[in-house]
């Protein structure tokens, strides 16, 4: 007797899944840059550490993302503010039934505005599929440094992104012109297109560091001697006063050690505290 195909998972409610975000405003005071408005929304939220420079850390109360859910982090910065964001932890994706997990990342910075987006690593389980929009409207004189990082499987617990999707899209607008595009898509069998030798060659985990700044390609040559002695695969190249880095390994903890050490020596500055934790 032929065997009977298994029956669908049954979709989740939609009006179960998670909606929502934070905007941040930026501005300056006879203290430095502090944050003048804040909008938290759903389960996200936002908390500023005590300090001489303004650094924020988001916050997601759910523990998690999953298919469905929506994020929308809004951030602005008045001219002249300079401001450090960054996350608690991973942030873990987890499968997706129907609907993809969106995330939406909307930073706009004024003239000689600087800010430092150091999110930590996203993690996807098995089945993710997270479809990310990053949206940059910057000042032709303002600074920019912005990472993003992806982990395919928890590497320490024997698990393998086997299928999924990963959708990343940035555009970066500066002085109101076009001058960084770029789309990233990795769907259906995941491990396998990564483990491609002209893909991935066997990589587990990626991240993209770019540094938007009226002196980055000057320092090009500082980036590539702070990558000299890196574990993974990694390179650092320069165009159109922007500076992007590459990373590329098949074990995430020797690429987040590579990447955490890489962004202090760019930064001139210790990673926030949670880097660390």
């Amino acid at each position: 007797m032929p065997m009977k195909a298994a029956a669908p998972e049954p979709a989740l409610p939609r009006y179960i899944r998670a909606a929502g975000g934070v905007r941040v405003a930026i501005g300056t005071t006879k203290r430095g840059s502090r944050p003048m408005a804040i909008a938290e929304r759903g389960g996200y939220r936002v908390r500023f550490v005590n300090g001489a420079r303004c650094e924020g850390v988001y916050l997601n109360t759910g523990g998690g993302l999953a298919g469905g859910d929506d994020l929308a982090l809004d951030v602005s910065l008045a001219p002249g503010a300079a401001a450090t964001l960054t996350t608690q932890a991973a942030e873990k994706v987890y499968r997706a039934q129907g609907e993809p997990t969106v995330m939406r990342v909307a930073l706009d910075l004024g003239p000689g505005a600087a800010l430092d987006w150091l999110p930590q690593e996203q993690i996807l389980f098995e089945c993710a599929r997270l479809h990310r929009r990053i949206d940059v409207a910057m000042a032709e004189n303002a600074r920019l440094l912005m990472v993003e990082s992806a982990v395919f499987g928890r590497l320490a617990m024997g698990e393998t992104m086997e299928t999924g999707a990963l959708h990343d899209r940035w555009r970066i607008r500066r002085g109101g012109r076009f001058v960084f595009a770029e789309d990233l898509r990795l769907d259906g069998a995941v491990a396998e297109l990564l483990a491609r030798k002209a893909c991935g060659a066997g990589a587990r985990a990626l991240a993209t560091v770019l540094l938007v700044s009226p002196d980055a390609e000057a320092r090009v040559e500082a980036a590539r001697a702070a990558l000299a002695d890196a574990a993974v695969e990694c390179a650092a190249g320069g165009f159109d006063g922007m500076l992007i880095a590459r990373f590329l390994g098949r074990d995430p903890q020797r690429l987040r050690a590579d990447l955490a050490r890489f962004l202090a020596r760019l930064s001139g500055r210790p990673l926030p505290r949670s880097w660390s934790t």
